[in-house]
């Protein structure tokens, strides 16, 4: 059983647990099949890797999928528990495409797909759809000569493949907070900062797909308090805060203040200008406008895309960009195949902490320009309706793009109302030099979504 709905603009998503679950085990196999034909996998020589987190349905809805995959001929590299960003790797080091089932954030009643090609590349939302359609359609493609099922445990060589680009030999002992809301950075963590000079203080680092202590979603702000007391209470250097996946990680100063995730986009993109003069940075339109700031005054070359992952790999693949970055915490860097990965961002966070004797909060200063005003969700019954309206409203007052949404540029602040892909949402973005500014601009733009 399918329901269309589970199927998003990027990835795979929906409840599997409950009374009214939107996918089964069935669904799991039937999109198996599905994804064989539509990756062009090759029957009786093609391998696909598949990874999973650690949510209650896991188990059995990757057994579903992987007997889907091999009931077309083609074999399975199960690597069991993984980070999302261990799958990444998992894919670029072995050359081969992959499935990872992880509903991200989400609570615990869902589960869900996020796939790549090989070399971690990410598909197209075409492609997605081609697998919601062969995968939802009346008659099962038939078995054919069964594939091979291996394991592999790569969790070692993910870990020694990032101290390979992030050296963290040499420098000052930090005391560390280290949140995994029960999710799959408890598993990662430990293999890649154990023997590192770190004093690390684990928060809910036990693997718990029912995320007894809270929701894995560091965007919410209530979901980086327990961090924020406990760097206050340690006195730590930092805290690192990820998602269910761990595929994103927030920053949290030795004060107890979260870090923008755009700042953190400037700081490692000042790093990487520094160590490859002239190279390309990538951003997303809602990112701060700091981003592009510091990579044009360093050098450097700067190219905004849409908001998504597959959107922003596409641009780092397309202009060989050497690192990215979006304000949700995702980081994609182009050693990393151009991927997003929470744990190596984390990494440099950590090194460029460790080789200073200033505090993190001074480090990320300079790039802590603007006043956000954090995205602001609208339930709205014309999408497109609304942002004519608003671009109406804006006319003569700063130039206007259609990049994502719509973008309305002022000298110093900008204005994002853009449409989710998923739900009939508005969402809404505002940056100012002043908070007084940003603040007189979101309540305008609120009064007109809303009206």
């Amino acid at each position: 059983m399918i329901k269309r709905g589970i199927f998003k603009a990027n990835d795979i998503r929906g409840i599997t647990e409950g009374g009214d679950p939107e996918w089964d085990a069935a669904g799991a196999y039937a999109i198996g099949t599905a994804a064989v034909e539509v990756l062009e996998i090759n029957s009786g020589s093609g391998s696909l890797v598949v990874g999973r987190d650690m949510r209650t349905s896991g188990s059995r809805m990757v057994a579903a999928f992987i007997d889907g995959v091999l009931n077309r001929g083609v074999n399975v590299i199960d690597i069991g528990l993984s980070s999302t960003d261990q799958l990444w790797f998992a894919s670029g080091r072995l050359d081969l495409p992959g499935a990872m089932f992880t509903a991200s954030h989400n609570p615990s009643e869902y589960n869900g797909i996020k796939f790549c090609l090989a070399g971690a590349k990410p598909i197209t939302p075409a492609a997605l759809a081609e697998i919601a359609d062969r995968a939802t359609a009346a008659d099962p493609l038939p078995a054919v000569a069964p594939g091979q099922r291996s394991e592999q445990d790569l969790l070692p060589a993910y870990a020694n493949y990032l101290h390979s680009l992030v050296d963290l030999t040499g420098i000052r002992r930090l005391r560390v907070v280290a949140d995994a809301g029960n999710g799959m950075a408890g598993y990662t963590l430990p293999a890649v900062l154990s023997g590192d000079d770190l004093e690390l203080i684990g928060l809910f680092l036990d693997l718990d797909g029912t995320f007894p202590n809270h929701p894995p979603n560091p965007l919410e702000p209530e979901n980086l308090r327990d961090a924020q007391a406990a760097v206050r209470e340690q006195q730590a250097d930092l805290a690192l805060v990820f998602d269910g996946d761990a595929d994103r990680c927030f920053i949290i100063d030795e004060r107890g203040e979260v870090v923008s995730p755009s700042a953190v986009t400037a700081m490692i993109a000042s790093q990487e200008l520094a160590r490859e003069p002239g190279a390309t940075i990538v951003c997303n339109k809602i990112t701060s406008r700091v981003v592009p700031e510091v990579v044009l005054a360093e050098g450097g070359k700067i190219v905004i895309t849409r908001v998504g992952h597959t959107f922003v790999k596409a641009a780092m693949a397309e202009h060989d960009a050497i690192f990215g970055g979006e304000h949700s915490a995702h980081y994609y860097f182009r050693e990393f195949w151009g991927a997003d990965t929470g744990m190596l961002a984390a990494m440099h966070v950590l090194s460029a902490a460790g080789h200073s004797d200033r505090p993190l909060s001074e480090l990320v200063s300079r790039f802590d320009r603007y006043a956000a005003s954090g995205e602001i969700n609208s339930l709205v019954a014309d999408q497109q309706l609304i942002m004519d309206r608003v671009a109406g409203a804006f006319v003569g007052r700063g130039e206007q793009d259609r990049l994502d949404g719509l973008t309305v540029s002022g000298p110093d602040w900008w204005v994002n109302v853009r449409p989710s892909n998923t739900e009939p949402l508005l969402r809404l973005n505002v940056e100012a030099a002043s908070r007084e500014t940003m603040e007189a601009l979101r309540d305008e733009t609120l009064s007109l979504i809303r009206a």
